[in-house]
């Protein structure tokens, strides 16, 4: 038998590996498949709603007393805004004001809940990110079951005061459905844009309570939408161009006084809510996946 032994059957140790090195880089941003995306959603639904109950049941909002503050914290938000107009208004005020105050503050405070919470719901669930594979979308659309759930509470309390100050009820009242509706649309599209610029700029959720506040006092809420647009000028001009104008105004006008008398405003709404939806689940999808590098 012949030849040289080689290294390694001379007893030779192996060659050093070089060392490897792993460069982890943001995944390009893009569309996924948009049917098969909503597919997974949809397949997902029950992980939403047992989220949804979680969250409330982790706030103690499922127990008795829990319950119970869901019901006097909308009412008793009302009595405050009442007397805060009361005060610094003047001028009488007409006999369903306090009817038609908190249903704009209601529907205002679902619109506000679902921003501030979608604002933080990709932030907020960092671990789950990193470690499960799932469409992103699904955390901001948990938040607005949310304040959903959160608000069925307060529309018993305004039923209520509906039928204590003896208000109408008519058919027309059916038209708060599709303005409803048109809120809940709304709020979730900023609410995805809220989240996705949550994760790139963090001092965003400082800036939002601010950003609430303000647009509360430029909403009809405190006060008529139809009054407001009579008087003309610079300031009817911005009332008129806010979206929520038109939701809330149909809202209100439906629910307090039983009417429908302008059904451009809900066409407004309509095309304000299906645009910044579209908007916001495309930009949100068209990121999300560089969350997971971002956090």
């Amino acid at each position: 038998m012949s030849g040289t032994l080689t290294g390694r059957q001379a007893g030779q140790a192996p060659p050093a590996r070089k060392p490897e090195h792993h460069l982890f880089r943001a995944r390009r941003a893009g569309l996924p498949h948009v049917p098969a995306y909503l597919g997974q959603l949809w397949q997902r639904r029950q992980f939403v709603h047992e989220m949804a109950r979680s969250t409330l049941r982790a706030q103690n909002y499922t127990s008795f007393f829990g319950q119970l503050w869901l019901v006097l914290n909308p009412l008793l938000l009302g009595c405050v805004y009442y007397v805060l107009v009361d005060i610094l208004g003047s001028g009488t005020r007409q006999h369903d004001y306090f009817a038609k105050l908190l249903a704009g503050l209601f529907a205002f405070n679902f619109f506000s809940g679902c921003l501030a919470q979608c604002a933080g719901s990709v932030i907020g669930s960092s671990r789950l990110i990193m470690n499960s594979s799932f469409p992103r979308l699904l955390l901001p659309v948990t938040q607005i079951v949310i304040a959903f759930m959160r608000f069925l509470p307060s529309l018993v309390v305004f039923l209520v005061v509906h039928e204590v100050e003896g208000l109408p009820w008519s058919w027309a009242m059916a038209w708060g459905v599709p303005a409803f509706a048109c809120v809940a649309l709304f709020g979730a599209g900023l609410g995805f844009l809220a989240a996705t610029v949550q994760v790139y700029f963090r001092d965003f959720a400082n800036f939002l309570p601010y950003l609430i506040r303000i647009w509360l006092f430029l909403s009809p809420v405190l006060w008529a939408l139809e009054d407001q647009l009579a008087k003309g000028g610079p300031k009817a001009v911005l009332i008129a161009a806010n979206p929520l104008s038109p939701m809330l105004g149909t809202w209100g006008d439906a629910l307090v006084r039983g009417r429908f008398t302008h059904p451009e405003w809900l066409a407004q709404g309509a095309c304000w809510a299906v645009g910044a939806f579209l908007t916001g689940a495309l930009v949100f999808m068209w990121r999300e996946r560089e969350f997971a590098v971002r956090l």
